[in-house]
């Protein structure tokens, strides 16, 4: 059986909008990576999936995925309201464009190459990945401050 891929993912605003940060620390076996970034002005649901979207994009084949998040946003869309917005050519159930959807829509292709087990996480409560997450994802801010 071919070991699994744990990816933490975390995003940071100061400000929605305002500056903000994405982190994502993988761990392959013994084997792990730190990637992180940011940008000027967005906002905190737009760092959440970025950092997940960076995180799968790092990845060089099809891989078995556990990726935790403490985004519901991120967590639920993917996993439930993903199919009704493509049902509905990426309108919400209220007819409204879906917000974010260039992201969504980057996520959708990219979790089609892998096979990934969403698990969400309590933020801030001591998960070791989350919490390096979270780290990562503040660097990725003040490299926008600076």
């Amino acid at each position: 059986m071919k070991e699994i891929v744990e990816i933490y993912t975390d995003g940071a605003c100061k400000g929605n909008p305002g500056a903000g940060g994405w982190g994502a620390l993988l761990k392959y076996g013994r084997r792990m990576r730190e990637l992180y970034g940011g940008e000027p002005n967005t906002t905190n649901n737009r760092m959440e999936l970025t950092a997940v979207i960076r995180a799968l994009e790092a990845l060089k084949r099809r891989c078995r995925v556990r990726l935790h998040t403490d985004s519901q946003y991120v967590q639920q869309g993917i996993s439930t309201w993903i199919h009704e917005w493509k049902r509905r050519g990426w309108r919400t159930a209220g007819k409204k464009p879906v917000k974010n959807d260039d992201l969504w829509r980057r996520l959708d292709e990219l979790r089609a190459r892998h096979d990934v087990e969403w698990i969400w996480v309590r933020g801030h409560a001591g998960d070791e990945g989350n919490e390096r997450a979270d780290e990562l994802a503040n660097l990725g801010v003040q490299s926008v401050r600076s």
